[in-house]
């Protein structure tokens, strides 16, 4: 039996994810599989669903990116960002560029955007 995904994420996620319920159930699975075989994913498993654990009805900006990060420290399940005293990839570097750029704000200090959820 699976855990329902209000076990891994909010309430509100959970119910709008609900319709590919089995495919994320699926995908668990074959990275259960992988990692029994001695492969390793990023990022860790308890961090695979950490930009779902904020309830949606308080997200007011998404970033969507597929940037491969090999490097352990470096995903977070959080797009583009990275742990605490982790470089910033040029992916989040551009981002953080932008940001500098378009609202005249300082440049971040830290590739860790968990503030920026807070």
């Amino acid at each position: 039996m699976h855990q329902p995904l209000s076990s891994i994420m909010s309430e509100d996620w959970a119910a709008a994810l609900a319709p590919v319920e089995e495919q994320i159930h699926a995908m668990g699975a074959f990275l259960r599989e992988e990692h029994a075989a001695g492969y390793r994913t990023f990022p860790p498993a308890a961090d695979i669903f950490n930009a779902f654990r904020r309830p949606m009805s308080r997200v007011k900006v998404l970033i969507i990116g597929q940037d491969p990060y090999p490097t352990p420290g470096h995903p977070m399940g959080l797009s583009f960002s990275v742990a605490p005293g982790v470089k910033p990839p040029r992916s989040l570097e551009n981002i953080f560029r932008e940001l500098v750029s378009d609202l005249d704000v300082p440049r971040p200090t830290s590739g860790d955007l968990t503030p920026w959820c807070r």
